[in-house]
């Protein structure tokens, strides 16, 4: 459950209960996740390639607005709303490793006209570190926002987006499907050796 204070509230902290927590630990230890991400996967490329989705499995929406590239990973009510809050935060914990650290959780409720609204955030920075060709910050994907949007209390989609870093002082930015590659990405990779 998304706890945050009352309608029409401005951004505040996101938290997640006790139970909620253990909760999450436990789907991960179960690698409950697992069929959901290859889903989201499959899906994603589907998107990219025009396609319909496939049959029976979950919807993606690529988006790509003022140089902001991003998915919507549309609710499906096979998964179950609670284990799509904790994908939300597993694409959080998957993106920590890539170099990243969490700058803000939030969530904000707000009524409008049709609906009430609930968005939770996960706002990404890549941590600081140098290109060593060049001397310059290496951005990775730039910031990395990733959104859980519910409306009436139901969950409706996730919004995973990268914003790069149009600065001479910064590397050029890896791609949105090198993002989606390694946040949804299964396969294992060989050993360094």
């Amino acid at each position: 459950m998304l706890k945050g204070p009352g309608p029409d509230a401005d951004w505040q902290p996101l938290h997640r209960s006790a139970a909620e927590l253990r909760a999450y630990e436990q789907w991960q230890q179960q690698a409950a996740y697992r069929p959901w991400l290859g889903a989201y996967f499959k899906a994603y490329h589907y998107a990219k390639a025009g396609l319909p989705p496939c049959h029976g499995g979950p919807r993606v929406q690529r988006l790509e607005a003022c140089g902001q590239p991003g998915a919507l990973l549309f609710f499906d009510p096979g998964i179950g709303a609670a284990n799509f809050q904790h994908l939300f935060d597993l694409l959080r914990d998957r993106t920590l490793p890539l170099g990243y650290h969490l700058a803000a959780s939030d969530v904000r409720t707000r009524r409008l006209p049709q609906c009430t609204e609930t968005i939770a955030k996960h706002f990404l920075k890549p941590s600081p570190s140098d290109c060593p060709d060049t001397g310059r910050c290496q951005q990775r994907f730039g910031t990395v926002t990733i959104d859980l949007i519910s409306l009436n209390g139901r969950p409706g989609f996730i919004r995973v987006a990268c914003n790069p870093i149009a600065d001479s002082m910064f590397c050029e930015a890896y791609s949105f499907d090198q993002l989606m590659d390694a946040l949804f990405n299964q396969v294992p990779q060989p050993a360094a050796g």
